[in-house]
């Protein structure tokens, strides 16, 4: 199929499911409403299609929306058929996908659109950490329906054909498309209410298809596991030196698999999926380099925690714990970023960060391979906050903050600090580092404190649920 071809709604949606097993469920739901001429125009499937069928092996149910159905609008019959299909993925435990190319809201339809539009939000607030729910926004998504994207736990965007915006760039104070194409792939993605950005609609559904087949079908199905067929004593004697997270995910995962979320978003910290002996495992890690394919560095980061990067992070780690994804991190931070538009927002988002990994119970792992300082150090899953296991690399530095600075204030020399306190035998000595081990053994450490955590339980105080 030509990559420059736009699929059809059917297409998508049989594309997106294995061979032969996409079913399709309320192909013949209608519209109701019949005021303003409606009666006289036929409106096939109401707009969408949905139903279910088999990604690779295992029961998904999706929709795709048809944006060639009365100008591509929403009706109500059109947003029940949504909620029905969530209510059958939530019974069952099955993920759901969105298919989103949308107008926006039927006008003709009125309150009865409108009813039927806040039940899905309704249902995809009921589905949120039951089952996992995924967007691709592969042509308009405007007003109401970008909500449809932002209650998703992934949204997966095309770079050049779609649209993703609550207010269309013309109408907002200022600003005009040429001047800033807000509703574009880029500009969403920058802000990080986009998870990946695809090529096209057949790229954009394999990526879909890619990040489905490491996530559980629901919160109660364990652990995603699949045969590995990567060494598991590999060393990786490239991580010796390393400052780029993504790099570092990409040499410890199994096969070098690595699927990166929200990458143009707060690039200081790093999420995403990894393979450890075909478990699947979520990966939060700080940056201070980012590397190209021939580990050449194209950029500097700034190795601190600023609101946006603690928010991203957060996010996927309650993600992760929604749905018994096991964690690790790697440590390189050296505080938090001191700017006038952050400080207003940094101490809450880093009470987020510190809730979040506090407040998880699956298994937790951190390896500390660069500085840690202070109580930015405490929110990036130290064993302060919970952590199951901490490693450190023989020339990471974990204290209070960096002995230049530290020796100043207690008047000695900053190689006696160091020598004293800013150093992971120093930590080890009083628990807070369980093994100093060598970068290439990372894999394979990894491999070992996670297979030993399968069975971790944790019991915790009861709630309703927290507050972030």
């Amino acid at each position: 199929m030509s990559s420059m071809t736009k699929q059809s709604a059917r297409e998508r949606i049989t594309s997106l499911f294995d061979e032969n097993s996409f079913v399709e469920v309320g192909a013949l739901v209608t519209k109701r409403n019949t005021d303003f001429n409606l009666g006289a125009q036929e409106v096939p499937a109401d707009g969408v299609v949905t139903g279910y069928g088999l990604v690779n092996g295992n029961l998904v149910y999706a929709y795709s929306q048809d944006a060639d159905a009365l100008g591509g609008s929403m009706g109500e019959m059109h947003a029940r058929k949504i909620a029905g299909i969530y209510d059958l993925a939530t019974k069952c435990g099955a993920p759901v996908v969105g298919i989103l190319d949308c107008q926006g809201l039927r006008l003709q339809e009125g309150c009865d659109a409108l009813d039927a539009f806040g039940q899905v939000y309704a249902k995809q607030a009921l589905a949120a950490g039951v089952i996992p729910q995924i967007s691709a926004v592969l042509g308009v998504c405007g007003g109401g329906a970008a909500v449809l994207a932002g209650l998703s736990d992934f949204t997966v965007m095309t770079k050049e054909n779609a649209k993703l915006f609550v207010n269309a760039p013309n109408t907002l104070d200022g600003n005009y498309t040429e001047k800033n194409n807000t509703a574009g792939a880029a500009f969403q993605s920058e802000q990080g209410n986009v998870d990946i950005l695809a090529e096209d609609d057949a790229d954009a559904l394999n990526k879909v298809r890619e990040l489905l087949s490491v996530l559980p079908l629901n919160n109660e199905d364990g652990v995603f596991n699949e045969e590995c067929t990567d060494d598991l004593n590999r060393t990786v004697e490239s991580l010796a030196g390393l400052k780029d997270a993504a790099v570092i995910a990409r040499e410890i995962s199994d096969n070098r698999q690595f699927i990166e979320l929200k990458k143009d978003f707060a690039k200081g910290i790093v999420t995403g999926f990894i393979k450890l002996n075909g478990m699947t495992v979520g990966f939060v890690g700080n940056r201070s380099e980012i590397l190209d394919d021939a580990f050449k560095c194209v950029e500097k980061v700034e190795p601190k925690l600023c609101a946006c990067r603690a928010k991203k992070a957060a996010e996927f780690v309650n993600f992760c714990d929604a749905f018994n994804i096991p964690v690790v991190t790697f440590t390189n931070v050296t505080g938090y970023v001191a700017k006038v538009d952050c400080e207003g927002k940094i101490a809450k988002a880093v009470a987020g960060l510190s809730y979040a990994f506090a407040n998880a119970d699956v298994p937790k792992v951190n390896v500390v391979y660069g500085e840690a300082y202070g109580s930015a150090y405490i929110a990036m899953n130290s064993k302060h906050i919970g952590a199951d296991l901490v490693f450190a690399y023989p020339d990471a530095k974990i204290g209070m903050m960096d002995s230049a600075s530290a020796a100043k204030i207690v008047e000695t020399d900053a190689a006696k600090y160091d020598e004293m306190l800013n150093n992971p035998v120093s930590a080890a000595k009083r628990g807070y580092v369980d093994s100093i081990i060598e970068p290439a053994s990372t894999r394979k450490q990894l491999i070992y404190a996670f297979e030993m955590l399968y069975t971790k339980r944790e019991l915790k105080p009861a709630k309703k649920h927290g507050r972030f």
